[in-house]
């Protein structure tokens, strides 16, 4: 079976995705070796700093602009009960984040972030609600355990919206993934499962509080998706198109650009890895932008990490969504770009540099 056509515009944004730059990683490095400290001292910073460098080219780059995008939409799968929740929830967060209440908000503004909160697919009529772009595909996903999820038409206007709300942004340094919407860690299971070929019995999880009764059915929802819908397994597009939701598929489209314009993208959790899972497949390039925030508590989140070789910065045991844990990393990445900017090297602190073990 042929893979789904690209259109050319996404074709195009995907083909525009630059490498690295080596020198750079390299200047970095080598000034790492330079500063008051014993080589190594600050572990992971010291990495995270000269990958900022490989990506951006630039020795200490400007992150003072961030955002984190945080996606929404409702999945048709919630007719089959893989949430504790209604789907009405979904709008009803929303309007939270507009309001500024929801845990997102509060950490934004503790660093220094401003959310871009979409509605992609949200399921509920939210009307001219301030502080939430527009950008409605429609009202939720299909039930994929009897149809595919979305259109080959849904499927590309929704990463279109992902990749519009990071090209009005200027000077945009630091961005981090997020979304919302019941159900959607049923709908990232399930691109978990067709992407890597693992068995939904190992790739489930509890996502917003199912008890073990619950984990059980829900991966028997997964394994009807997966029969129902038989994606090629090879072909990300199609995977994420029959089984994934409307918000996914707008991450997918921030994450590539993002990747475009050589802005580092810190990837949240478990849903939005299913998106950086996707990206990665569809244009490997990308990866070398992506940074993993924190290891989620659902039970696949390390698998999926591992597949795209990424290691996260925090491990806090969260698996709230939203951009929490990516925005929480923030704070750290930002640090380790400081640090190699700022510290003093040996020459300047007047101190003789030690030998080299």
């Amino acid at each position: 079976m042929p893979k789904l056509p690209v259109p050319d515009d996404l074709a195009q944004l995907i083909e525009s995705v630059p490498p690295p730059i080596p020198e750079a990683a390299t200047t970095a490095a080598v000034r790492q070796k330079t500063l008051t400290k014993p080589p190594g001292s600050l572990g992971r910073l010291e990495e995270l700093a000269i990958r900022l460098a490989g990506m951006t080219g630039e020795l200490v780059p400007d992150l003072a602009v961030k955002r984190v995008f945080v996606l929404a939409a409702d999945h048709g799968v919630t007719d089959q009960a893989v949430s504790p929740y209604p789907s009405s929830v979904t709008g009803l967060m929303v309007a939270n984040f507009a309001r500024g209440g929801a845990a997102i908000n509060v950490l934004a503004r503790h660093g220094g972030a401003e959310i871009v909160v979409a509605d992609v697919g949200v399921g509920t009529d939210l009307g001219d609600l301030d502080g939430v772009v527009d950008a409605k595909v429609a009202r939720g996903t299909a039930d994929m355990t009897h149809e595919p999820a979305m259109t080959e038409e849904q499927l590309w206007e929704a990463v279109r919206a992902g990749v519009a709300l990071v090209r009005v942004e200027k000077d945009l340094g630091l961005a981090a993934t997020g979304e919302m919407g019941i159900g959607n860690t049923t709908a990232a299971t399930a691109i978990a499962c067709a992407l890597l070929d693992r068995e939904p019995e190992e790739m489930t999880g509890p996502g917003a509080g199912l008890p073990e009764e619950g984990v059980r059915h829900k991966s028997a929802v997964v394994t009807a998706a997966l029969l129902v819908n038989r994606p090629d397994h090879g072909d990300p597009w199609e995977v994420l198109a029959k089984l994934g939701g409307l918000e996914i598929a707008g991450l997918v489209g921030v994450i590539l650009a993002c990747a475009a314009r050589r802005v580092p993208c810190v990837i949240d959790g478990f849903i939005s890895t299913a998106a950086a899972l996707v990206a990665a497949r569809a244009c490997p390039p990308c990866t070398e932008y992506m940074m993993a925030g924190h290891r989620s508590a659902e039970p696949a989140h390390g698998i999926m990490l591992e597949a795209l070789q990424l290691e996260p910065v925090l491990d806090l045991g969260m698996r709230l969504g939203e951009g929490t844990g990516a925005m929480l990393a923030m704070h750290v990445i930002e640090a380790a770009a400081k640090v190699l900017g700022e510290m003093a090297t040996f020459a300047e602190a007047g101190i003789d540099t030690p030998p080299e073990e």
